[in-house]
């Protein structure tokens, strides 16, 4: 049965795999760039990235010479914001060392690269015998064995990387490639293709009547709501030059590192006296009410104020002022950068 699975794979996979352009090179920069980019996150929304980022930054040598900021301004959109900070440090890493590291043990010491990526990497790019196991394989295996443990438990993590280890065929650049793509494309989580499947025959959960119930993954997460309030101060000098007041998020937080503007209130906790607030209120009108912005642990509803004066108000040291236009060229949050005044208000 094992045998099968994998010559089916293969044969599926010469047929119908993902043609994409990490996967025409070895470079191990290029591939591991791809691999970060593609951590939670569909092939279709982060191929552009991958590709403005080679654009920009060729070599290893020229990311770890970019700015947070500037990363931060290039990964925006893409959500997850700890991946580019984590690009960020995994490059100047790479520099440090003098060359990218070709052990799968060395690729894991990488900044945000774990067990799943350092296999990838170590295959892709240098051949290397590394099983992947992600959440196409979790499923495909689930599925084609009938496994039933939970894969976010440890013993699932062991179950599931044992079964992995033992159904994989050589050479494991193409095998791995393989069951990635035939989870993405056949075995997708939901309304998978199971009438044209070529495993269907010998597919326990689809003789069993358990597609839709495998894999098992155990709810431990416990999403929270959270309400924020921007203020968009535009304020206009005696030259007619307009100005805005953002500040970095630094906390250990959510988007940190990213800029916004003033913000009134943070889950609860004020960081203006009541009469300011009430101040800048009277003095502004509402944009948007009770947005939604849905993250992995928590829901955001945030309502948008925009203030326009003519005269600068006092706010804390954290923020600064910068000319209205040059907000382009600031990292922000998603939520951030499609709920901005228009410039003609």
């Amino acid at each position: 049965m094992k045998g099968t699975f994998a010559h089916l794979l293969l044969e599926w996979y010469r047929q119908n795999g993902r043609q994409l352009p990490w996967r025409e090179t070895t470079d191990p920069y290029a591939i591991w760039l791809s691999e970060i980019i593609l951590q939670q996150t569909r092939i279709e929304q982060g191929r552009p990235y991958w590709e403005r980022f080679m654009r920009r930054w060729p070599r290893v040598e020229d990311l770890a010479a970019a700015s947070e900021d500037e990363v931060l301004r290039e990964w925006q959109g893409l959500g997850y914001y700890s991946r580019a900070r984590n690009l960020l440090f995994a490059a100047r890493q790479v520099v440090a060392m003098g060359h990218f590291p070709d052990t799968f043990e060395e690729i894991r010491k990488l900044k945000g690269v774990g067990d799943y990526t350092a296999a990838a990497i170590a295959s892709f790019a240098f051949g290397i015998s590394a099983v992947v196991v992600d959440g196409n394989v979790y499923r495909v295996l689930a599925r084609y064995f009938g496994i039933d443990t939970p894969i976010n438990t440890t013993e699932g993590k062991k179950v599931f990387t044992t079964m992995a280890n033992e159904v994989a065929a050589e050479p494991l650049s193409v095998y791995n490639q393989a069951i990635m793509d035939f989870g993405a494309l056949q075995c997708t989580p939901q309304s998978p293709h199971c009438l044209d499947c070529p495993l269907m025959e010998s597919c326990e959960a689809s003789r069993s009547g358990r597609v839709g119930q495998l894999p098992v993954k155990l709810r431990k997460l416990k999403v929270r709501e959270r309400r924020l309030t921007y203020l968009y101060i535009r304020y206009k000098d005696a030259t007619g030059q307009t100005f805005i007041a953002i500040h970095r998020r630094s906390a250990a937080d959510i988007w940190k590192g990213l800029w916004e503007p003033v913000l009134l209130e943070d889950d609860g906790t004020e960081l203006f006296p009541h009469d300011t607030i009430s101040l800048f209120k009277q003095r502004s009108v509402k944009l948007y009410g009770e947005v939604k912005h849905v993250l992995t642990h928590r829901v955001i509803l945030a309502d948008f104020y925009l203030m326009e004066t003519n005269e600068r108000p006092s706010l804390p040291p954290d923020y600064q002022w910068i000319a209205e236009q040059d907000f382009e060229d600031y990292g922000k949050p998603r939520l951030i950068e499609t709920h901005l005044p228009a410039k003609n208000m």
